[in-house]
């Protein structure tokens, strides 16, 4: 079985960080500190609760006051970095969550901070309580960030006001009114960097969960100006393209499925063990006497642990298909183990999905 993520905060990780603090902060108590790392839950916390237990035993062993803890902080990335410790170190992200803990009383000092820290590891879910508590002040300091001549700094700008970023809090003031933060995925819609146009995208797919018109207005406004807004505004429509929403599948050009066809859909493995695939295949048939763009995708419906289905939806192909044309497919969906799904025997199904509309729906079994 492949490490487990949260397990890259093992002993050489703390070795590393404990003896570059010790350099900063030469009065730090190495032994203390790594005593109260590995208390009698640390192994059963998961990775961002890692995090946030190292934020709170750090804070344990600095200071009383947050401006000298901040300087700390900086010093220490400043060294890691003379190090050679690149940027983008998911390991240190519990330095931005030490500022979301301890600095959301001391704006001035932690939006300083911030904007450094994230050009070393990533903040944007430690801006965000700094969002919902100072929200007017943090768009506008967003809408600076966004000019930043660093391009991660530029990605907090977006990535930071995600209405609805996984894993994170959400915004519900963005939520419910996004219109704040549309003239900073304006101006970092052509980013020189491919790391925030994704964030743009990602950005406007949260919105377009809550408010799909204000992203096909955008989406209307953006096409076809340049090969870099094209790929962001369709990989922000990602969403409404598996919702099968009329309107987006029409600016894509995915037209009708009255005249196409699924025949022979069959499970060639009705009995999938875990640890293995379901393996299925069918025929499209496109009977109409003009080719037909096709958004091709299925889904499989997995069984909980009350006894109910959920779909989720894969992606094989976006293309055209010929005139009166019968495409043979196949495909193979794993069940390996993985730690971000459990698995639960029993009945599950798969469905075929043509631009949005789902189409025919067979059953399968998962064993031991």
């Amino acid at each position: 079985m492949a490490e487990l993520f949260k397990n890259i905060y093992n002993q050489k990780f703390f070795d590393t960080f404990t003896n570059t603090l010790s350099q900063i902060k030469p009065d730090f108590d190495k032994k203390s500190f790594l005593e109260c790392i590995y208390d009698n839950e640390w192994t059963k916390r998961e990775l961002k609760q890692r995090m946030r237990h190292i934020s709170i035993v750090l804070k344990n062993h600095l200071s009383e006051n947050f401006e000298i803890n901040i300087d700390t902080i900086l010093r220490l990335i400043h060294q890691f970095e003379e190090d050679g410790i690149k940027e983008n170190s998911i390991e240190f992200m519990f330095l931005s969550d030490f500022i979301e803990l301890y600095g959301v009383e001391n704006y001035n000092e932690s939006i300083k901070a911030f904007e450094r820290v994230t050009q070393f590891t990533s903040c944007e879910f430690a801006v965000r309580p700094f969002i919902i508590k100072y929200e007017t002040k943090m768009i506008n300091q967003m809408e600076v960030w966004s000019k930043h001549k660093h391009h991660m700094v530029r990605r907090l700008a977006t990535e930071g006001c995600r209405p609805r970023l996984p894993w994170a809090m959400a915004i519900p003031s963005l939520k419910n009114n996004p219109n704040p933060i549309i003239p900073i995925l304006e101006r970092l819609k052509n980013d020189t960097s491919e790391t925030v146009r994704r964030s743009v995208a990602n950005n406007l797919n949260d919105i377009s969960k809550d408010n799909p018109n204000t992203v096909i207005k955008l989406v209307k406004n953006w096409q076809g100006k340049t090969t870099e807004t094209d790929w962001v505004i369709k990989h922000a429509c990602r969403t409404l393209l598996k919702q099968g929403d009329l309107n987006v599948l029409k600016l894509f050009g995915f037209g009708s499925v009255e005249e196409i066809k699924i025949n022979n859909l069959k499970t060639i493995t009705p009995k999938v063990k875990i640890g293995t695939f379901l393996e299925f295949t069918f025929n499209i048939e496109n009977t109409s006497d003009l080719a037909s763009k096709i958004r091709l995708e299925y889904g499989i419906y997995y069984q909980k642990a009350n006894g109910t289905l959920s779909k989720k939806v894969f992606k094989i192909s976006e293309k055209e298909y010929p005139k009166n044309s019968t495409t043979i497919i196949n495909r193979k969906q794993s069940f390996k183990i993985i730690t971000t799904r459990k698995f639960h025997l029993g009945k599950h199904q798969l469905s075929i999905i043509i631009n949005g509309k789902e189409f025919n729906k067979v059953d399968f079994e998962l064993i031991e």
